[in-house]
């Protein structure tokens, strides 16, 4: 594969256009997308690479962190070490309510849970103004690892309102809840507010995910309605910045300037 690589190294526009950082950053994802480069596939040497580019080895650097930033590569020192295909990221659609495990259904992964805590306690003041209930209300917490295909992806910290889902905790908790709520209690999730943002990892959620502590999440805080407008669920999850995408559709139709 190295070499064939090599052989396929594009004429660079130096005069027009492009920086040329960005030129090879483009070529290289344009080979791993059509499936030239394969997952798991270490990319030539930075010496061999640049000299079949015909550019500096820093400029060569400049596209190869672009890609590492972006999850497309995993660079790993020594040398044993080098710049290696990354395994796709998992779109995940946030223009519908559906939960973890129909994302990953629609991905074709194994969605799986590992519940650190279920119990119910009393809501704190944001959790009761999330929810719309008296602070000290009982309110059903959860907490849960989400994988896809034994590999862990998220980390989720659910709330939900006890008077309404009075036995929630006697039923198995590893599966999809919004298919629970919807099926035993008749309040299927059908509209949520969402609120993204980047965090690092603290310690719990570094040791829940297997992942360095200040590894890059992304966080998500949700409310979640039934169709009646009655709030059902308010969370914080976060993601794992490295191995999900968080994708939403809009509709330009709609959309004015």
């Amino acid at each position: 594969m190295s070499t064939e690589l090599l052989d396929r190294a594009p004429t660079l526009d130096r005069r027009h256009g492009l920086p040329v950082h960005t030129q090879i950053e483009q070529w290289l994802m344009d080979e791993i997308t059509h499936g030239q480069i394969a997952t798991g596939d270490r990319l030539p040497g930075e010496r061999a690479l640049a000299a079949a580019l015909r550019v500096s080895r820093m400029t060569l650097r400049q596209a190869l962190d672009g890609l590492a930033r972006r999850g497309v590569l995993i660079r790993l020192p020594g040398r044993t070490g080098g710049a290696f295909v990354a395994e796709p990221k998992i779109d995940c659609d946030l223009t519908g309510l559906a939960g973890f495990t129909e994302q990953m259904r629609r991905a074709h992964r194994r969605a799986g849970a590992e519940v650190l805590s279920a119990c119910t306690t009393a809501a704190d003041q944001e959790v009761a103004a999330a929810l719309r209930i008296p602070v000290g209300a009982a309110v059903h917490e959860l907490v849960r690892v989400r994988s896809a295909d034994g590999t862990p992806l998220a980390l989720e910290r659910s709330w939900l309102p006890a008077e309404h889902l009075a036995d929630l905790l006697d039923h198995p908790l590893t599966g999809s809840i919004y298919d629970l709520l919807a099926d035993h209690f008749g309040l299927a999730p059908h509209t949520a507010v969402e609120y993204l943002e980047s965090v690092s990892a603290d310690a719990a959620d570094a040791a829940a995910l297997g992942v360095p502590r200040g590894t890059a999440l992304m966080s998500v805080e949700r409310v979640a309605q039934s169709v009646a407008g009655l709030p059902v669920e308010f969370a914080r999850d976060v993601y794992r910045a490295d191995r999900v995408r968080l994708m939403v559709r809009t509709d330009v139709r709609n959309r004015q300037d």
